[in-house]
């Protein structure tokens, strides 16, 4: 990822939950926020909901591969988390990339 930084710790996370802006589709839910910087930062977040552990890393690896593919196409000086719903991870990779798509563009975070 050319331009990204992964999000880590709690509070980034917690803030993001809290005051950033959130759109909610079947699969995943996205939020962006912000940061002041020319960079973005990604954070991935899959409950055990969305199954055992190779599922979950299965998802986070396929979300981790649509936000690389698209990164040029979104605007930079965002901090975006993707949380994994349950449906996650029954669905197949472009279910994802259409979602995450979608969630990004009613954002505003796409640059066209």
């Amino acid at each position: 990822m050319r331009y990204t930084v992964s999000l880590k710790g709690n509070r980034a996370f917690r803030r993001m939950y809290a005051k950033g802006k959130s759109q909610v589709l079947p699969a995943l839910v996205l939020y962006c926020r912000r940061n002041g910087t020319k960079e973005n930062r990604l954070g991935l977040t899959t409950g055990t909901k969305v199954g055992k552990a190779v599922c979950r890393n299965r998802v986070r690896r396929r979300l981790r591969e649509i936000y690389r593919l698209h990164e040029a196409e979104l605007k930079s000086g965002w901090d975006i988390v993707v949380v994994a719903r349950t449906r996650a991870g029954e669905a197949r990779y472009q279910e994802l990339e259409a979602e995450f798509l979608r969630a990004a563009a009613r954002l505003g975070l796409m640059r066209v």
